[in-house]
């Protein structure tokens, strides 16, 4: 059980995003694309990726209307299957491990785009692993805690699915899994009724660079804002760790 948590980074992105619901569900719409065309049609029940996306997007609040509507979208859309999945790595201000997964129609303009990215917010961009050694890819479920829950048979539920590691937080509980591991765990714990805030499969850094020095923090906020600001840009992690201004 490693005991350390992520949940802090994952709350202040989501906090920063909801008042972009529109772009984050048009960049689910467009993995949910990608699902229907490489995971077998838009059957859920026949499609695992399918289902996995689903489950991110309604972690992520998106409406049942507009899940269904990409579905639909995406069965007759021909270009889904020109999307390319691409991972860009590097380093950005104060030396934070930066890892940048894309899904684009255009490898030559996302990659001058990343470029430059890096490079205006005082980063560098590296080789394919890189930075990527510093990560562990992990399913990660985040559980809304609530005041009925038992600690003991949440862990006991999460670690018989198959989990490999489980931490409690005031407000939440983290569940970890190995990547193959992590559908068969999400349905286990969806059957029992719990509220997801975040169902996805993640880079975990294995360790965290504190940054302390606020014109340091002023100038990786902006960059990861340039990121997430960019249409190609599905995920971002990084292994940075500072107190955020209220």
């Amino acid at each position: 059980m490693s005991g350390h948590s992520k949940w802090a980074n994952i709350k202040n992105k989501k906090e920063k995003t909801d008042a972009q619901k529109g772009k984050i569900f048009t960049k689910i719409g467009r993995e949910i694309a990608i699902a229907v065309k490489e995971g077998g049609g838009g059957d859920p029940v026949n499609n695992s990726k399918l289902r996995d996306v689903i489950a991110k997007a309604k972690a992520a609040n998106m409406p049942n209307d507009n899940i269904s509507r990409s579905i639909k979208k995406a069965m007759g859309d021909a270009n889904a299957a020109n999307y390319e999945e691409i991972t860009y790595e590097g380093y950005g201000p104060g030396n934070i491990a930066v890892i940048v997964d894309v899904l684009t129609d255009n490898r030559n303009r996302i990659a001058a785009e990343m470029r430059h990215i890096f490079d205006k917010s005082g980063g560098n961009m590296g080789n394919s692993g890189s930075v990527s050694w510093m990560f562990d890819k992990k399913g990660q479920i985040v559980i809304e805690r609530t005041a009925l829950m038992d600690e003991d048979e949440v862990m006991m539920q999460a670690l018989d699915a198959g989990a490999e590691d489980f931490v409690s937080n005031d407000d939440a509980f983290e569940v970890y899994t190995a990547p193959n591991d992590f559908s068969a765990v999400r349905e286990t714990l969806e059957g029992y009724g719990y509220t997801f805030l975040t169902a996805e499969v993640n880079m975990i850094p294995q360790n965290t660079t504190e940054i302390t020095d606020a014109e340091t923090i002023e100038k990786i906020e902006r960059f990861l804002e340039r990121l997430d600001d960019n249409d190609d840009v599905q995920e971002v992690y990084h292994n940075g760790s500072w107190e955020e201004n209220e």
